[in-house]
């Protein structure tokens, strides 16, 4: 008899990374009841993750949520704790936060895929904590609730029987930070909205992101402020926005959030992608590749598992370090001395290996041994 199971996601807020892998994990377990704290995608991204009905918590319910829930996170174990999955054999997380902490039965086997030990607690604490309390006396209790909600990580990490990590970064991180170990299954990435994109007229520079402080799109800006003959798009939206506005050198175009298909085309008719954050693991940066797109990107994180630098026979574009302006424009300058040794089909050679029906194979293999099998794949 196939299991019933419940599949639960952090939240569903705007399209991304994280929504990509939840995509999949829909085909794979398409008759999951869906779980998430707040859900505010609209009526056609909904669909196209193939979801008809979300069960939500009590954040859902409060008023003007959507523009706060972000910065609730001393809420979020309380309310995580609160779904009552009991009825289900099985649960299936896709977790960067919070979902990996829902109580499970004894019976139950919870697998959990970790995008990462949630960022604003552990890798990006000091990153956090300065935006969340910009006045002095704020400080100790910002930290306060950062170090409770890392004892409560760790505490309810106990509770996944088996973690899959997005990149072996993340699994690195996993064990450090739970003494867990972690099969890797790279996440799944719609290379075939970017290869199909024409691209034989390459100008300016692109980014795609969620404006979100960890993504430091205020260094791309920096640096791009002492780059005043160069262009810069920045494609995404989120509460960074205004601050970026402000700041924003005339050569830098704040886009916003685009459709699918305008995104796709810019990104692929762009010199280059710029990527400046610590990721995991770094979806857009394949979908850069994809459309055969050059990547400069820092050096750091997952995206050391993706992007092939110079160094390599067949780059695919340059890294640097460390995470600073100076570093960045270095590194554009590098890209224009070198970028005929970069060629499109490598990047779109590299981006190939990552795509859906490689995921949910690995994904299906690995739930299968731990007694969650895929009714789909």
């Amino acid at each position: 008899m196939t299991p019933r199971v419940a599949l639960v996601h952090d939240w569903l807020e705007a399209p991304g990374g994280g929504e990509l892998v939840f995509r999949e994990l829909r085909h794979l377990y398409p008759h999951a009841d869906v779980y998430a704290l707040v859900d505010f995608l609209t009526t056609e991204e909904r669909r196209a993750l193939d979801v008809d009905a979300v069960n939500t918590s009590l954040l859902q319910r409060l008023p003007f949520a959507q523009r706060w829930f972000r910065y609730a996170a001393a809420l979020w174990p309380q309310l995580i704790e609160r779904f009552d999955l009991s009825g289900y054999d099985a649960i299936v997380s896709d977790s960067h936060a919070v979902a990996k902490g829902v109580r499970k039965a004894p019976h139950q086997r919870h697998l959990c895929y970790c995008h990462s030990p949630a960022r604003f607690a552990w890798a990006m604490a000091d990153l956090y904590g300065a935006r969340a309390a910009p006045a002095r006396f704020a400080g100790p209790l910002v930290a306060q609730a950062m170090a409770r909600f890392r004892r409560w990580d760790v505490r309810v990490s106990a509770r996944v029987d088996h973690f899959v990590a997005n990149s072996r970064h993340t699994a690195a991180a996993i064990h450090a930070r739970y003494g867990r170990d972690a099969d890797v299954v790279f996440p799944p990435v719609d290379i075939q909205r970017f290869t199909s994109v024409g691209n034989a007229e390459r100008r300016g520079y692109v980014t795609v992101s969620r404006l979100v402080p960890y993504k430091r799109t205020d260094l791309i800006l920096e640096a791009f402020a002492r780059m005043p003959g160069r262009s810069l798009t920045v494609i995404g939206d989120g509460p960074e926005r205004a601050a970026l506005e402000r700041t924003r050198p005339a050569n830098v175009t704040l886009a916003g959030r685009l459709p699918d298909d305008e995104v796709a085309r810019r990104v692929g008719e762009a010199r280059a992608f710029v990527f400046a954050a610590q990721e995991d693991f770094g979806i857009a940066v394949v979908e850069a590749l994809a459309a055969g797109t050059p990547v400069i990107a820092l050096d750091e994180g997952g995206v050391r598992e993706i992007v092939r630098g110079l160094d390599d026979a067949a780059p695919t574009g340059v890294l640097f370090r460390p995470q600073d302006a100076g570093a960045l424009v270095h590194a554009v300058e590098t890209f224009e001395a070198h970028a005929a040794r970069i060629a499109s089909q490598a990047c779109r050679d590299r981006a190939a290996q990552f795509a859906p029906a490689r995921f949910r194979a690995a994904f299906a293999a690995v739930a299968s041994r731990v007694g969650i099998p895929a009714s789909a794949g």
